[in-house]
């Protein structure tokens, strides 16, 4: 197990990266929701705005 974390001596360079990897994903996630729901009620809010 140790021989699969080690990656050959690069091990830190190669976990450091898919740690890096996953956290730029989570937050681009996180920001694509957030970013989605604030459009929403702004449309919402625009919408509402305009019926009679």
């Amino acid at each position: 197990m140790s021989e699969f974390l080690s990656q050959g001596g690069y091990g830190f360079y190669i976990w450091w990266s898919y740690g890096l990897s996953a956290v730029t994903i989570a937050a681009l996630v996180f920001w694509a929701a957030t970013s989605y729901t604030t459009a929403k009620e702004r449309l919402e809010a625009l919408t509402k705005d305009e019926t009679p």
